[in-house]
Protein backbone atom coordinates (compact mmCIF):
# COMPACT_ATOMS: atom_id res chain seq x y z
CA UNK A 1 0.00 0.00 0.00
CA UNK A 2 1.22 3.40 -0.61
CA UNK A 3 2.57 6.04 1.91
CA UNK A 4 1.96 9.35 -0.33
CA UNK A 5 -1.24 9.98 1.02
CA UNK A 6 -0.02 9.82 4.68
CA UNK A 7 3.29 11.29 4.14
CA UNK A 8 1.26 14.75 3.09
CA UNK A 9 -0.15 14.85 6.17
CA UNK A 10 3.16 13.91 8.22
CA UNK A 11 4.72 16.51 6.28
CA UNK A 12 2.54 19.07 7.50
CA UNK A 13 2.35 18.04 11.24
CA UNK A 14 6.31 18.26 10.82
CA UNK A 15 5.88 21.85 9.78
CA UNK A 16 3.53 22.35 12.39
CA UNK A 17 6.39 20.72 15.02
CA UNK A 18 8.93 23.40 13.12
CA UNK A 19 6.47 26.38 13.64
CA UNK A 20 5.60 25.95 16.89
CA UNK A 21 9.32 25.71 17.83
CA UNK A 22 9.42 22.30 18.99
CA UNK A 23 11.28 20.68 16.64
CA UNK A 24 14.40 18.93 17.59
CA UNK A 25 16.36 18.69 14.51
CA UNK A 26 19.57 15.84 13.85
CA UNK A 27 20.58 13.69 16.77
CA UNK A 28 24.26 14.62 17.45
CA UNK A 29 25.96 11.38 17.24
CA UNK A 30 29.09 10.56 19.99
CA UNK A 31 31.60 8.60 18.00
CA UNK A 32 34.20 8.08 20.91
CA UNK A 33 35.22 8.98 24.20
CA UNK A 34 38.17 10.63 25.48
CA UNK A 35 40.13 10.17 28.56
CA UNK A 36 40.48 12.40 31.21
CA UNK A 37 43.44 14.06 31.21
CA UNK A 38 45.37 17.57 32.65
CA UNK A 39 42.91 17.86 35.52
CA UNK A 40 39.88 17.77 33.16
CA UNK A 41 37.15 14.76 32.93
CA UNK A 42 35.72 13.03 29.93
CA UNK A 43 35.58 14.38 27.08
CA UNK A 44 33.23 13.60 23.66
CA UNK A 45 33.73 13.08 20.11
CA UNK A 46 30.83 13.88 17.31
CA UNK A 47 30.34 12.59 14.05
CA UNK A 48 31.50 15.44 11.56
CA UNK A 49 33.41 17.34 14.02
CA UNK A 50 36.66 16.13 13.23
CA UNK A 51 38.54 16.06 16.68
CA UNK A 52 36.87 18.81 18.48
CA UNK A 53 36.34 17.43 22.04
CA UNK A 54 33.26 18.55 23.86
CA UNK A 55 32.70 18.70 27.50
CA UNK A 56 29.13 17.20 27.84
CA UNK A 57 27.02 18.81 30.39
CA UNK A 58 24.06 17.81 29.49
CA UNK A 59 24.10 14.01 30.70
CA UNK A 60 21.78 11.92 33.45
CA UNK A 61 24.64 9.99 34.88
CA UNK A 62 25.21 11.87 38.01
CA UNK A 63 27.65 9.50 39.50
CA UNK A 64 29.89 9.02 36.42
CA UNK A 65 29.28 4.57 36.88
CA UNK A 66 28.58 4.66 33.32
CA UNK A 67 32.20 4.40 32.54
CA UNK A 68 33.17 2.72 36.08
CA UNK A 69 35.25 -0.32 34.85
CA UNK A 70 33.40 -2.70 37.71
CA UNK A 71 30.19 -2.42 35.95
CA UNK A 72 31.24 -2.91 32.51
CA UNK A 73 33.00 -6.13 33.79
CA UNK A 74 30.13 -7.24 35.35
CA UNK A 75 27.54 -6.63 32.50
CA UNK A 76 30.23 -7.89 30.02
CA UNK A 77 30.40 -11.61 32.87
CA UNK A 78 26.86 -11.65 33.11
CA UNK A 79 26.39 -11.47 29.18
CA UNK A 80 28.64 -13.96 28.43
CA UNK A 81 26.92 -16.19 31.17
CA UNK A 82 23.22 -15.22 30.11
CA UNK A 83 23.51 -14.07 26.59
CA UNK A 84 22.86 -10.61 24.92
CA UNK A 85 19.32 -11.06 25.86
CA UNK A 86 16.45 -12.62 28.15
CA UNK A 87 14.69 -13.81 25.01
CA UNK A 88 10.84 -14.06 26.65
CA UNK A 89 8.92 -11.71 28.86
CA UNK A 90 9.38 -12.38 32.37
CA UNK A 91 6.16 -14.89 33.55
CA UNK A 92 6.87 -16.91 30.08
CA UNK A 93 10.88 -17.86 30.63
CA UNK A 94 12.66 -14.20 30.38
CA UNK A 95 12.95 -14.31 34.32
CA UNK A 96 17.10 -14.78 35.51
CA UNK A 97 18.65 -14.76 38.97
CA UNK A 98 20.24 -10.88 38.31
CA UNK A 99 16.84 -9.92 37.57
CA UNK A 100 15.86 -11.47 40.99
CA UNK A 101 19.01 -10.83 43.07
CA UNK A 102 18.35 -6.73 41.50
CA UNK A 103 14.83 -6.60 42.55
CA UNK A 104 15.69 -7.65 46.15
CA UNK A 105 18.95 -5.14 46.18
CA UNK A 106 16.80 -2.27 45.19
CA UNK A 107 13.85 -3.14 47.70
CA UNK A 108 16.72 -3.37 50.11
CA UNK A 109 18.02 0.06 49.12
CA UNK A 110 14.59 1.61 49.55
CA UNK A 111 13.74 0.14 52.95
CA UNK A 112 10.48 -1.85 51.40
CA UNK A 113 9.33 -5.26 50.86
CA UNK A 114 9.68 -5.40 47.73
CA UNK A 115 10.78 -4.08 43.97
CA UNK A 116 9.87 -4.54 40.17
CA UNK A 117 12.30 -3.61 37.26
CA UNK A 118 10.44 -2.98 34.13
CA UNK A 119 12.09 -1.45 30.54
CA UNK A 120 12.55 1.98 31.42
CA UNK A 121 11.18 4.72 34.00
CA UNK A 122 8.85 5.98 31.23
CA UNK A 123 7.16 2.80 31.40
CA UNK A 124 7.16 1.70 34.68
CA UNK A 125 5.42 4.92 34.96
CA UNK A 126 2.65 4.25 32.49
CA UNK A 127 2.42 0.79 33.70
CA UNK A 128 2.30 1.47 37.26
CA UNK A 129 -0.41 4.20 37.72
CA UNK A 130 -3.18 2.85 35.73
CA UNK A 131 -3.25 -0.02 38.18
CA UNK A 132 -4.07 1.89 40.45
CA UNK A 133 -6.82 4.15 39.22
CA UNK A 134 -10.65 3.49 38.88
CA UNK A 135 -14.17 4.64 37.52
CA UNK A 136 -14.27 6.57 41.05
CA UNK A 137 -10.57 7.69 41.29
CA UNK A 138 -9.16 11.81 41.41
CA UNK A 139 -6.22 11.71 39.83
CA UNK A 140 -3.78 14.98 41.04
CA UNK A 141 -0.93 16.05 39.60
CA UNK A 142 1.70 19.17 39.93
CA UNK A 143 1.82 21.08 36.75
CA UNK A 144 5.33 20.73 35.94
CA UNK A 145 4.80 16.73 35.93
CA UNK A 146 7.24 15.23 33.27
CA UNK A 147 5.88 13.83 30.19
CA UNK A 148 5.61 10.11 31.45
CA UNK A 149 3.42 11.30 34.04
CA UNK A 150 1.01 13.23 32.00
CA UNK A 151 0.89 10.69 29.62
CA UNK A 152 0.06 7.73 31.96
CA UNK A 153 -2.99 9.95 33.68
CA UNK A 154 -4.37 10.00 29.99
CA UNK A 155 -3.97 6.44 29.70
CA UNK A 156 -5.80 5.81 32.92
CA UNK A 157 -8.72 8.53 32.01
CA UNK A 158 -9.91 8.55 35.66
CA UNK A 159 -13.56 9.76 36.36
CA UNK A 160 -11.46 13.28 37.64
CA UNK A 161 -8.21 15.28 37.12
CA UNK A 162 -7.08 18.07 38.82
CA UNK A 163 -3.57 20.30 38.39
CA UNK A 164 -2.07 22.15 40.88
CA UNK A 165 0.46 25.22 39.88
CA UNK A 166 3.82 23.93 40.29
CA UNK A 167 5.02 23.14 44.63
CA UNK A 168 1.40 24.92 45.12
CA UNK A 169 0.51 23.10 48.49
CA UNK A 170 -2.56 25.39 49.59
CA UNK A 171 -3.90 24.65 45.65
CA UNK A 172 -3.66 20.54 46.93
CA UNK A 173 -5.25 21.31 49.76
CA UNK A 174 -7.86 22.81 48.18
CA UNK A 175 -8.68 20.01 45.69
CA UNK A 176 -9.23 17.19 48.34
CA UNK A 177 -11.57 19.58 49.90
CA UNK A 178 -13.56 20.11 47.15
CA UNK A 179 -13.48 16.65 46.39
CA UNK A 180 -14.56 14.66 49.52
CA UNK A 181 -17.44 12.39 49.19
CA UNK A 182 -17.22 12.60 45.12
CA UNK A 183 -14.67 10.08 44.52
CA UNK A 184 -13.76 6.92 46.36
CA UNK A 185 -9.86 7.36 45.96
CA UNK A 186 -7.25 9.71 45.37
CA UNK A 187 -4.10 9.50 43.72
CA UNK A 188 -1.81 12.45 44.30
CA UNK A 189 1.44 11.40 41.77
CA UNK A 190 4.40 13.93 41.50
CA UNK A 191 8.08 14.17 40.15
CA UNK A 192 10.42 13.99 42.90
CA UNK A 193 13.16 15.66 41.65
CA UNK A 194 11.42 18.13 38.43
CA UNK A 195 13.75 17.75 35.64
CA UNK A 196 13.47 20.64 34.01
CA UNK A 197 14.61 22.92 37.27
CA UNK A 198 16.13 20.33 39.59
CA UNK A 199 13.44 21.44 42.35
CA UNK A 200 11.77 18.98 44.80
CA UNK A 201 8.60 18.22 45.82
CA UNK A 202 7.83 18.95 49.24
CA UNK A 203 6.43 15.45 49.91
CA UNK A 204 6.45 15.55 53.60
CA UNK A 205 3.57 18.78 53.58
CA UNK A 206 1.64 17.02 50.57
CA UNK A 207 1.88 13.42 52.96
CA UNK A 208 0.19 16.10 56.28
CA UNK A 209 -2.15 17.12 53.50
CA UNK A 210 -3.27 13.61 52.69
CA UNK A 211 -3.51 12.86 56.39
CA UNK A 212 -6.26 15.26 56.50
CA UNK A 213 -8.46 14.27 54.39
CA UNK A 214 -7.74 10.22 54.48
CA UNK A 215 -10.97 9.38 56.23
CA UNK A 216 -12.97 11.71 53.53
CA UNK A 217 -11.98 9.16 50.96
CA UNK A 218 -13.33 5.58 51.45
CA UNK A 219 -10.92 4.22 49.18
CA UNK A 220 -8.27 5.98 50.61
CA UNK A 221 -5.69 8.52 48.92
CA UNK A 222 -2.34 6.89 47.45
CA UNK A 223 0.89 9.10 46.79
CA UNK A 224 3.01 8.08 43.69
CA UNK A 225 6.36 9.33 43.48
CA UNK A 226 8.69 9.28 39.89
CA UNK A 227 12.31 9.98 41.80
CA UNK A 228 14.50 8.89 38.29
CA UNK A 229 16.48 11.74 38.89
CA UNK A 230 16.73 12.24 42.54
CA UNK A 231 18.04 8.61 43.04
CA UNK A 232 21.57 8.37 43.30
CA UNK A 233 21.74 12.24 42.98
CA UNK A 234 20.02 13.96 46.08
CA UNK A 235 20.40 13.28 49.86
CA UNK A 236 23.07 12.10 52.02
CA UNK A 237 23.33 8.45 50.77
CA UNK A 238 21.50 9.40 47.46
CA UNK A 239 18.21 8.27 48.74
CA UNK A 240 16.46 10.88 46.92
CA UNK A 241 13.58 12.98 47.65
CA UNK A 242 12.42 10.85 50.35
CA UNK A 243 15.88 11.19 52.54
CA UNK A 244 15.28 14.78 51.90
CA UNK A 245 12.19 15.33 53.06
CA UNK A 246 12.25 12.68 55.64
CA UNK A 247 8.85 11.41 53.93
CA UNK A 248 8.20 7.90 51.94
CA UNK A 249 5.68 7.81 49.21
CA UNK A 250 2.97 5.10 48.72
CA UNK A 251 4.51 3.56 45.51
CA UNK A 252 8.14 5.00 44.61
CA UNK A 253 9.41 4.70 40.83
CA UNK A 254 12.57 5.42 39.61
CA UNK A 255 15.19 4.67 36.63
CA UNK A 256 18.24 2.72 36.28
CA UNK A 257 19.19 4.62 33.91
CA UNK A 258 20.46 8.01 35.67
CA UNK A 259 22.72 7.88 38.26
CA UNK A 260 23.23 4.26 37.91
CA UNK A 261 24.23 4.29 34.60
CA UNK A 262 22.55 1.50 33.04
CA UNK A 263 19.13 1.24 31.99
CA UNK A 264 15.52 0.42 32.97
CA UNK A 265 13.27 1.39 35.39
CA UNK A 266 11.30 0.26 38.76
CA UNK A 267 9.18 0.64 41.31
CA UNK A 268 9.47 -0.16 45.01
CA UNK A 269 6.79 -0.57 47.70
CA UNK A 270 4.82 -3.28 49.71
CA UNK A 271 4.81 -6.86 48.76
CA UNK A 272 1.40 -6.87 48.33
CA UNK A 273 1.22 -3.52 46.10
CA UNK A 274 4.49 -5.30 43.84
CA UNK A 275 2.25 -8.60 43.58
CA UNK A 276 -0.41 -6.99 42.00
CA UNK A 277 1.57 -5.30 39.54
CA UNK A 278 3.26 -8.62 38.52
CA UNK A 279 -0.43 -9.62 37.85
CA UNK A 280 -1.93 -6.17 35.95
CA UNK A 281 0.67 -3.99 34.40
CA UNK A 282 0.97 -4.55 30.69
CA UNK A 283 4.19 -2.87 30.08
CA UNK A 284 5.46 -5.52 32.63
CA UNK A 285 3.53 -8.41 31.64
CA UNK A 286 3.93 -8.34 28.06
CA UNK A 287 7.41 -6.45 27.27
CA UNK A 288 10.44 -8.02 27.94
CA UNK A 289 12.88 -6.66 30.77
CA UNK A 290 16.39 -5.31 30.87
CA UNK A 291 18.73 -7.68 29.77
CA UNK A 292 20.40 -9.83 32.66
CA UNK A 293 23.98 -8.09 32.00
CA UNK A 294 22.40 -4.76 32.65
CA UNK A 295 20.64 -5.96 35.88
CA UNK A 296 23.74 -7.50 37.03
CA UNK A 297 25.39 -4.10 35.84
CA UNK A 298 22.93 -2.06 37.77
CA UNK A 299 23.26 -4.25 41.17
CA UNK A 300 27.09 -3.63 40.75
CA UNK A 301 26.10 0.43 40.70
CA UNK A 302 24.03 0.54 43.22
CA UNK A 303 26.53 -1.34 45.59
CA UNK A 304 28.74 1.14 44.96
CA UNK A 305 26.24 4.28 45.67
CA UNK A 306 25.28 2.22 49.03
CA UNK A 307 29.22 1.81 50.29
CA UNK A 308 31.27 4.33 51.60
CA UNK A 309 32.61 5.11 47.99
CA UNK A 310 29.53 6.13 47.35
CA UNK A 311 28.94 8.56 50.20
CA UNK A 312 32.32 10.23 48.94
CA UNK A 313 31.23 10.33 44.94
CA UNK A 314 28.05 12.55 46.46
CA UNK A 315 29.94 14.43 48.59
CA UNK A 316 32.14 15.25 45.15
CA UNK A 317 28.71 16.08 43.01
CA UNK A 318 27.22 18.08 45.57
CA UNK A 319 30.50 20.32 45.72
CA UNK A 320 30.81 20.69 42.13
CA UNK A 321 27.00 21.74 42.29
CA UNK A 322 27.76 24.22 44.52
CA UNK A 323 30.91 25.97 43.42
CA UNK A 324 28.90 25.94 39.61
CA UNK A 325 25.82 27.52 40.94
CA UNK A 326 27.69 30.08 43.00
CA UNK A 327 29.85 30.52 40.09
CA UNK A 328 26.61 31.66 37.62
CA UNK A 329 25.35 33.97 40.67
CA UNK A 330 28.28 35.51 40.76
CA UNK A 331 28.39 36.27 37.51
CA UNK A 332 24.69 37.83 37.33
CA UNK A 333 23.01 34.82 35.87
CA UNK A 334 19.89 33.79 37.08
CA UNK A 335 19.47 29.99 38.39
CA UNK A 336 17.11 28.24 41.47
CA UNK A 337 19.21 27.31 44.62
CA UNK A 338 19.35 23.90 45.85
CA UNK A 339 21.89 20.47 46.01
CA UNK A 340 20.70 18.73 43.11
CA UNK A 341 22.93 18.62 39.89
CA UNK A 342 20.77 19.83 37.62
CA UNK A 343 21.15 23.80 37.64
CA UNK A 344 19.33 26.09 35.36
CA UNK A 345 19.95 29.60 34.01
CA UNK A 346 17.16 31.11 33.56
CA UNK A 347 16.87 33.23 30.25
CA UNK A 348 13.53 33.93 29.94
CA UNK A 349 14.07 34.29 26.24
CA UNK A 350 13.76 32.16 23.41
CA UNK A 351 16.62 33.85 20.90
CA UNK A 352 18.75 34.70 23.84
CA UNK A 353 18.42 30.85 25.05
CA UNK A 354 18.94 29.37 21.52
CA UNK A 355 22.17 31.99 20.74
CA UNK A 356 23.68 30.54 24.42
CA UNK A 357 23.44 26.92 23.14
CA UNK A 358 24.74 27.44 19.96
CA UNK A 359 27.94 29.70 21.83
CA UNK A 360 28.93 26.98 24.15
CA UNK A 361 28.45 24.40 21.46
CA UNK A 362 31.36 26.76 19.36
CA UNK A 363 33.55 26.55 22.75
CA UNK A 364 32.97 22.43 22.75
CA UNK A 365 30.27 22.53 25.07
CA UNK A 366 27.48 20.56 25.17
CA UNK A 367 24.04 22.19 27.07
CA UNK A 368 20.58 21.78 26.48
CA UNK A 369 18.33 24.86 25.77
CA UNK A 370 14.60 24.65 27.01
CA UNK A 371 12.39 27.07 24.69
CA UNK A 372 8.56 27.43 24.40
CA UNK A 373 6.37 25.27 23.92
CA UNK A 374 8.17 22.89 25.93
CA UNK A 375 8.49 25.23 29.14
CA UNK A 376 6.29 28.33 29.27
CA UNK A 377 6.67 31.50 27.72
CA UNK A 378 8.92 33.37 29.83
CA UNK A 379 10.58 30.41 31.64
CA UNK A 380 13.38 29.81 28.88
CA UNK A 381 16.19 28.49 30.18
CA UNK A 382 19.28 26.19 29.92
CA UNK A 383 19.32 23.19 31.55
CA UNK A 384 23.03 22.33 32.88
CA UNK A 385 23.35 19.02 34.61
CA UNK A 386 26.69 17.93 36.94
CA UNK A 387 28.26 14.34 37.30
CA UNK A 388 31.08 13.30 39.74
CA UNK A 389 32.82 12.36 36.78
CA UNK A 390 33.36 16.21 36.02
CA UNK A 391 36.06 17.99 37.80
CA UNK A 392 36.60 21.97 39.27
CA UNK A 393 38.48 22.48 35.90
CA UNK A 394 35.48 21.68 33.84
CA UNK A 395 33.44 23.61 36.33
CA UNK A 396 35.78 26.63 35.70
CA UNK A 397 35.63 26.17 31.88
CA UNK A 398 32.32 26.48 31.83
CA UNK A 399 32.16 29.36 33.78
CA UNK A 400 34.89 30.94 32.05
CA UNK A 401 32.94 30.66 28.84
CA UNK A 402 29.76 32.23 30.24
CA UNK A 403 31.51 35.01 31.36
CA UNK A 404 32.71 36.21 27.73
CA UNK A 405 28.78 35.58 26.21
Amino acid sequence: MALKKIEAFLTDKLADVKARGAFKGEEKIITGVKAPESGFGQRYMLKGFGDRAFLRMNSNSYLGLASDQRVIKAESRAAETFGTGPGAVRFISGTYQPHIGLEQKLAAFHGREAALIMSAAYATMMGVLPQFVSEDTLVISDALNHNCIINAIRLSRPARKAVYPHLDMTELDKILEKNQGQVKRACIVTDGIFSMRGDHASLNEIADICKRYEESYAEGIITIVDDSHGVGAFGKTGRGTEEVTRTRADILIATLGKALGVNGGYVVSSMQVISYLRETAPFYIYSNPITPAEADAAFTSLGILDSPEGLLLLNKLRSLAARLRTGLKDLGFETIDGEHPIIPILIRDTCKTAAMVQYLFEKNILITGLNFPVVPKGEEEIRLQVSASHTEKDMDYLLGMLKRF
